[in-house]
Order: structure tokens, then sequence, then C-alpha cells
């Protein structure tokens, strides 16, 4: 039923956008034959949007891989450079937050654990939504900044790296298996910031899958069954993502254009000296104003990413 009624949907929205067209299409006929020039001069306008329109639901249909409908599970972890790449990744954490709330979505910090000193040393976010999956996942992969780092007292240049990672939140009409017995389950105490209670009570939870190897925690609540539930949606989450790595492999032959989303191999870079610049290496999609794309706008640069890859470009 889910299926139909989203077939249905991008039917309607073909349908409403062709019966738009063939109207502007008349009255242009009209106003011509009458040379009206005022509803000739409405009708520009009215083309122009209709237009944007089309162009927008064809980005919409670039949303139509395995996942992309689905809330996200969005995970940034440091590079290596201890300080500079921990502030490196808060400062990705601090963006994608302003993205998140700008567009509308809901979020969930499931996990966080800071940095020793400033930044953090990684991050899990729960991004509620409609489709907050297929945007998000054109932000996979390692993010490269350059700048006069400011934990250092000759004020040197200094290159950092944070990895950042994206799975499609597993529903309820997902079946993922996962026996108990593949599972080892670890409790510790909290660490960082949390209070009396979260820090010296046992409530953190470690969850090993080990089939896979796959490691998730979370520590963020008071309660021990509330830091469970996290970690099982970040595992479930991470399990079902592997599982379309797995079909998609079968393909990756025929994908000139994939790319893999490992340590060394940057997708943006991030350029605050000698002059200011973001540049995306896989679109070529670039901009001077870094503090607009620090502050959270990020959609052309997702966009780019998705009118160049389309389907071929998820996973």
């Amino acid at each position: 039923m889910r299926d139909i009624a989203e077939r249905r949907n991008w039917i309607d929205a073909w349908q409403k956008l062709a019966q738009r067209a063939a109207d502007l299409r008349d009255l242009y006929e009209l106003a011509e034959s009458e040379s009206d020039a005022g509803v000739l001069k409405d009708l520009e306008t009215d083309c122009i949007e209709l237009e944007k329109s089309v162009a927008d639901l064809e980005f919409r249909k670039m949303l139509g891989g395995p996942g992309d409908d689905k809330s996200a599970i969005l995970t940034i972890h440091p590079g290596a450079g201890g300080t500079e790449s921990q502030d490196w990744a808060q400062m990705l954490m601090r963006m994608y937050l302003r993205w998140i709330e700008r567009e509308g979505y809901e979020s969930d910090i499931l996990d966080l654990q800071d940095g020793d000193e400033a930044g953090i040393k990684s991050v899990s976010i729960e991004v509620k939504g409609s489709y907050a999956y297929g945007h998000l996942k054109a932000e996979a992969g390692v993010h490269r900044l350059v700048r006069i780092s400011p934990f250092d007292a000759n004020k040197r240049r200094h290159t950092s790296f944070a990895s950042v990672f994206v799975y499609p939140e597993v529903d309820s009409s997902i079946e993922v298996e996962v026996d108990e017995k593949d599972l080892r389950i670890d409790t510790y105490r909290s660490s960082g910031a949390g209070g009396q209670h979260v820090n010296k009570t046992s409530s953190a939870i470690r969850i090993t899958h080990i089939p896979t190897g796959i490691v998730v925690s979370c520590q963020n609540e008071r309660s021990q069954h509330r830091n469970k539930d996290s970690a099982m949606k970040i595992l479930m989450s991470r399990l079902y993502q592997l599982k379309l790595e797995e079909q998609q492999a079968k393909l990756a032959k025929l994908e000139s254009t994939k790319r893999d989303i490992a340590w060394g191999s940057q997708i943006r870079s991030y350029v605050f000296h000698p002059y200011n610049m973001v540049k995306d290496h896989r679109t070529d999609h670039e901009t001077s104003n870094i503090q607009a794309v620090m502050d959270g706008d990020l959609n052309e640069f997702i966009r780019a990413y998705l009118m160049e890859f389309g389907l071929a470009g998820g996973k």
C-alpha cells in the first residue's frame, strides 16, 4: 500500500504540471490573438514558476534509491591529528545541525563523545524526516579542512580531516534479522559532561555485532535501557546499510561514477586560508561563501551531487 501511495503521488504531481502547462499554452494563444500585453507579461512569470516546479520534481526523482525516503543516522569521526581534527569534527557537527534546522528536519543526538581538549571524538545524530537519507547520502566521505590553526601559537597553516558516514534509519517496514547470540553487550560508566548520575553509574552501552565486527555505543541518556535502544537503532541502520552495499557491490564494475567512502579519498575541501573556498571534488561545484556553507547552506552541493550521479551515486 505504501508503494502504491508513493506511485500515486508521482502520477498526481506530473499530471498537475502537465495540466498547468496546457492551461498556460491555451492562455498564451488567447492573449497573443488579442494582443494583450498585460497577460503576456504575467505569463512570463507563470512560465518561470512552472519551469522551477518541473526542475524541483526532476530533482525529487533523483531521490529514488534504496532507503532514500527514510530518516537518516549521520555519524562524524575526526581523523588523525588530535585536537585539530576533533575541532573540525565539531565544526562539521554544527554545520549539519544548522542544515537540519534550515530544512525543517528534527534531530536527536544519539551519542556524543567530547574531545580531550576541544572538539569531539565522535557523534551520531538521528535526522528525522522524509528523504533525509536521500539528501544526506551526498555528504558521506572524508571532509578536508585547511586553515590557520587556533591551537598553534605560531599561527601555522594546518590540514585536518574528518569522516562522515550516513545510514538510512531502519523502520518497522524493513526486515533486518539480528540473532541475540550474535550480540555482545557491554556496560560502562559514561564519560564527559552529563552530571553525577550519568558519570557514576554504568548506564553507557556498547554493542558488538560479532559476525560483522560492527561496534556501536551510546552514553547520552541517564537510563541504561534508553541507551541500549539508541545503540540498537544505530546498529540496525548500519546492518541495513551493509546489506544495501552488498547488493550494490554486484554492480560495482558497471558503475564508473561510483565513489568509495574510504579514509583519504576526500570528497570536499574547505579552505579558510590563504583564500576562502569550498569545493566538492566529485562534481567540481564550488563557492567562496564559506561562512554560508558552515552555517548549513549545503543544498547546492547536494543538488549538484544528485543531479550528476543520480541513483548511481547513492548507497
